[in-house]
C-alpha cells in the first residue's frame, strides 16, 4: 500500500505546565528515527496539544503507531476509534500495557506489538507497504543495546525538546534482575540488565544539545553492582560534558560504593530516586530483595549518599498486605526525620502481569468498578487486607496533604538547594523544587475524577 506518512502518538493527561509539556516522548523519538529518510514521520504528543482534531485529518495511506502505559490505554482506544473513523486502516499499538496484557488490546487494535519494538518496527513499515501486515509482532529476546535506534537529526529538530518539554529523557541501561511482586520491569524489559555503549550515550547527549535529563532506566543503581567498571567509565565520560545535572532511579545498595558515588557527583548526578518501598519489615517478601523495610539501614544509606553531595528522593508504596494506616504515618515521620530531599508516596497498584495482581485475582480482591485510568498509583483499585478501602483512602489523603503541603515542599527544596555552592544555586533551583511539585500533581489526580 502507498504510505503517505507515519504518525507516532504519545498519550498524556497532564497537559502543559507553565508553557511546556512535562516529559519528552523519548521512546517515540527513537522509533521515529528508525523510519527511512524518504518517508515522512511525525510525533504527536497529547500533553503538548489536543490530538482529536489532528487525528481526523488522517486517512488510509497513513500508518499510525501509539504507545501506552496501563493508565493511558483507554485514551489510546479512543484515539484509535477516531483514527478509524477518519479512514485509517492500520493503527499499531505498543507499550507496557500491550506487552503485559495483549488480550485486552487485540479486539480493537489493528496490530499489536509486544516486547521491544526496535527490531519489529522496521518490519511493520515494510509489511504495511507490501500489504502484508500481521496482527501481532513480538520481540522479547531483549537484544544487546549497542547501536539500537540512535536518534536522527530530523527527529531531534522536530521534537525541539528544549523549547517544548521540561524534562528530556535518556536511557543508559535496560532490564532489572530484581523481581518485586508489584513491579512490571522484568516483564517489559527483561530480567537481565543490558548496557548502552558509553560512546553512544555521549554522542547522543551532544547531538541533542541537552544539559540535563532523567534516566528512564528501571534501576540504574544496579550498574554499580553488576558492572562497576562500566559505571566508572560512564561517569568519567559524563564528567567532561557541560551538564547542569541528571537524575535516575536506583536501589539503596549504591551507598556501599562511595568511590563510585563521588565519581557520580563529579559526573553531574544531582539526585537518586531510591525505591525503599516500605518501612514495614513484614513486607520484605514482596520487595524483590532490594529492600527489607529496615529503617536503620535506610537512614544509613541516605546519610552516606547525601554526604557525597547527591540528593536522595525516597520512593515508598502503601498498601501491602501487612500495611495499616499506622505504616503510612510511620513512613512520613521517617522521611521527615531522616532529611530526605523529596518523597514519593504512592498506592500499590496491581498492574497486569505481576504476581501481586495474580494473587488478588485468586483471592477475589480486585475492585470490579475500576477502569484502567485508575491504575495511576494514586487510586485504590483492590481490597486491602488489614484496612478497609475507606480507611486506606482517608489516611492516604491525610498523609499526602502533610507531605506535599507548600511549607514542607519549601523546606525540602531549600535543604536540597543548600547542598550546592552559591554560584550553582540558580542552575539548581528548578530541580530542587520540581520533584515534589510533580508528586503533588500526581496526588492531585486522586480527586480529578470519581
Amino acid at each position: 500500500m502507498e504510505l503517505r506518512k507515519i504518525v507516532l502518538i504519545q498519550p498524556g493527561r497532564e497537559g502543559k505546565i507553565f508553557g511546556k509539556a512535562p516529559a519528552a516522548p523519548y521512546t517515540l523519538m527513537r522509533l521515529a528515527s528508525l523510519v527511512p529518510d524518504d518517508i515522512e514521520v511525525e510525533i504527536w504528543h497529547h500533553d503538548w496539544e489536543p490530538l482529536e482534531p489532528k487525528l481526523r485529518t488522517l486517512g488510509k495511506h497513513d500508518l499510525v503507531g501509539m504507545t501506552a502505559k496501563t493508565l493511558e490505554i483507554e485514551q489510546v482506544q479512543r484515539f484509535t476509534q477516531i483514527a478509524h473513523e477518519a479512514g485509517v486502516q492500520a493503527v499499531v499499538i505498543g507499550g507496557n500495557h500491550v506487552t503485559l496484557m495483549p488480550e485486552d488490546v487485540t479486539p480493537w487494535a489493528d496490530v499489536i506489538v509486544t516486547g521491544e519494538a526496535y527490531r519489529t518496527w522496521p518490519k511493520i513499515i515494510e509489511d504495511f507497504q507490501n500489504d502484508a501486515l500481521k496482527s501481532h509482532y513480538n520481540d522479547t529476546e531483549w537484544a544487546d543495546l549497542t547501536g539500537v535506534a540512535p536518534l536522527s537529526d530530523r527527529v531531534i529538530a522536530q521534537v525541539d525538546e528544549r523549547r517544548r518539554y521540561w524534562t528530556p529523557m535518556m536511557e543508559i541501561t535496560r532490564g532489572c534482575p530484581r523481581n518485586c511482586s508489584f513491579c512490571t520491569a522484568i516483564r517489559v524489559s527483561g530480567q537481565k540488565m543490558r548496557f548502552r555503549p558509553v560512546e553512544e550515550i555521549v554522542e547522543e547527549i551532544e547531538r541533542r544539545k541537552i544539559d540535563r535529563f532523567f534516566l528512564t532506566d528501571d534501576n540504574f543503581g544496579l550498574a554499580f553492582i553488576i558492572d562497576p567498571e562500566y559505571t566508572e567509565k560512564l561517569f568519567l565520560a559524563l564528567e567532561k560534558l557541560p551538564l547542569r545535572g541528571w537524575t535516575t532511579q536506583s536501589e539503596m545498595a549504591v551507598y556501599k560504593y562511595p568511590e563510585l558515588l563521588k565519581l557520580a557527583k563529579r559526573a553531574h548526578l544531582d539526585k537518586l530516586f531510591i525505591g525503599f518501598e516500605s518501612v514495614n519489615p513484614d513486607n520484605w517478601r514482596e520487595l524483590g530483595g532490594k529492600s527489607k523495610g529496615l529503617t536503620k539501614q535506610y537512614a544509613e544509606s541516605i546519610k552516606a549518599i547525601q554526604k557525597t553531595g547527591i540528593g536522595v528522593v525516597g520512593l515508598f508504596v502503601f498498601g501491602f498486605d501487612n500495611d495499616t494506616p499506622k505504616v503510612m504515618w510511620e513512613t512520613w515521620e521517617f522521611g521527615k526525620n531522616v532529611g530526605l530531599d523529596s518523597m514519593s508516596t504512592t498506592v500499590l497498584t496491581p498492574y497486569p502481569g505481576t504476581p501481586f495482581r495474580e494473587q488478588l485475582i485468586k483471592e477475589d480482591r480486585l475492585m470490579p468498578d475500576k477502569s484502567w485510568q485508575y491504575y495511576d498509583t494514586a487510586h485504590v483499585t483492590y481490597y486491602p487486607k488489614l484496612m478497609t478501602v475507606e480507611e486506606f483512602e482517608r489516611e492516604y489523603d491525610k498523609v499526602c496533604r502533610a507531605i506535599y503541603s507548600p511549607i514542607r515542599i519549601a523546606q525540602r527544596g531549600l535543604r536540597a538547594l543548600a547542598r550546592h555552592p552559591l554560584q550553582r544555586m540558580p542552575a539548581k533551583a528548578f530541580g530542587s523544587f520540581s520533584t515534589d511539585y510533580g508528586y503533588r500533581r500526581t496526588f492531585a489526580w486522586r480527586h480529578a475524577f470519581s
